[in-house]
């Protein structure tokens, strides 16, 4: 990471969260900088892994998929064996959009993305619960997403 990010980096990341796909010269004129020293600083933020990749964020329901769920997952012992087995198992199921490993009761957090309840149930019961280390699984619809941000709060 940079040393510090000054006020310029902390502008340029703020555009780029907005519009990944914004031009090199319309982000300088947005962070006031000519479009070399813009590119260069964007290369620096890119190469020490500030910036670590830009993806397209689609509309969910445009695609047919309303159900978005929240899956609290325990497994039966947790160690590492364990563990790696169930993360290489959940890297191969596609409706499975994250995954994080948790402190307390449940040991990952999962959210899943798919069709409808009935798609739901079958990915519940079909894949999730069929993951030999899985012991306990509990979740939660997303009724309705209030918001969602790209931006993070950047340390001083």
């Amino acid at each position: 990471m940079p040393s510090a990010l000054d006020r310029i980096d902390r502008a340029i990341l703020a555009a780029l969260a907005d519009n990944a796909r914004i031009s090199n010269a319309e982000l300088a004129e947005q962070v006031h900088l000519s479009p070399t020293p813009c590119l260069r600083r964007v290369r620096r933020l890119e190469e020490s892994g500030v910036i670590s990749r830009y993806v397209t964020q689609f509309n969910h329901n445009a695609l047919g998929l309303a159900i978005s769920a929240l899956i609290f997952v325990q497994l039966e012992r947790n160690s590492l064996e364990n563990a790696t087995k169930f993360e290489a198992a959940i890297g191969n199921l596609l409706p499975v959009a994250e995954c994080s490993v948790l402190t307390g009761p449940y040991d990952y957090l999962l959210r899943v993305i798919v069709e409808d309840l009935e798609h739901y149930e079958r990915f519940v019961k079909e894949s999730l619960a069929s993951i030999a280390q899985v012991a306990k699984i509990d979740s939660s619809i997303v009724l309705k997403q209030v918001m969602s941000r790209t931006v993070v709060p950047l340390p001083d």
